[in-house]
């Protein structure tokens, strides 16, 4: 797959899937916009990998729940590189819990950022890639916005809710040769599963038919065939890296 010229935004790509997918579509000649909300560190590490890989890189750090924040990300973009092909929504936060315990608060927050601030970022990149008449959006939402999981309705309902944005855009946008796409990843070896205790971990595991949790790059490889010209016909699908645990 070649991406040599175009721009890819990852969000929440200081570790995890975002890490993984920012390194996959650098090396495939992309230019990597590195978005964080936290984690500079993290951030800057991941930019140095990314000019090795020969990407010109812009590191921002940017709460992609608020529209003023996701604004000044675009209009540094825009600046830097003149424009958007390629938008990998996958900044996402979990505040778990039973519903009976679930704080209003908590139900708002991770619908904020997991589902809003895909909605923001997918308005912003759409203006873009309108002009270019090209685009590859991604939206990285999860096996549990497909099963359903208890003690994450906030987290279910924002990554259901996200296929569903994925699904009403690429509608509004294939007539522009612009895709959108999502994969639905399972468990993954992550910072965010790393926590689990470990008898939470094999009872998930013991539900994976391959038996085993994902690497990131396993699901930054499909990212980064539905960010690559090769996917042009195909849009509005769901893909589930997950070991086959949505059959």
């Amino acid at each position: 797959m070649e991406l040599k010229g175009q721009t890819a935004l990852v969000t929440g790509s200081a570790k995890g899937i975002g890490r993984a997918a920012a390194l996959a579509l650098a090396g495939a000649g992309a230019n990597v916009v590195i978005n964080y909300a936290h984690d500079e560190e993290a951030a800057k590490r991941l930019e140095s990998q990314c000019q090795a890989l020969g990407a010109d890189t812009l590191c921002i750090q940017t709460d992609v729940s608020r529209e003023d924040e996701v604004d000044g990300m675009f209009d540094a973009i825009a600046e830097r590189f003149g424009g958007l092909q390629i938008l990998v929504n996958n900044a996402g936060i979990t505040r778990d819990g039973l519903v009976l315990r679930m704080k209003p608060e908590d139900f708002d927050r991770v619908l904020d950022v997991n589902l809003k601030g895909a909605f923001l970022c997918c308005k912003k990149a759409s203006r873009m890639m309108l002009r270019a008449k090209y685009g590859r959006i991604i939206n990285v939402a999860s096996v549990v916005g497909l099963r359903g999981n208890a003690g994450q309705v906030n987290y279910a309902s924002a990554k259901a809710g996200l296929i569903g944005l994925t699904k009403s855009l690429a509608k509004e946008l294939a007539s522009r040769n612009i895709t959108v796409n999502a994969v639905a990843p399972g468990m993954v070896r992550t910072d965010m599963t790393s926590v689990l205790p470990e008898k939470t971990r094999q009872a998930m595991i013991a539900q994976i038919p391959a038996g085993r949790a994902a690497d990131p790059e396993e699901v930054a490889h499909a990212i980064a065939f539905f960010a690559s010209p090769e996917s042009g016909y195909i849009t509005g699908q769901v893909l589930a890296v997950d070991g086959g645990m949505a059959v």
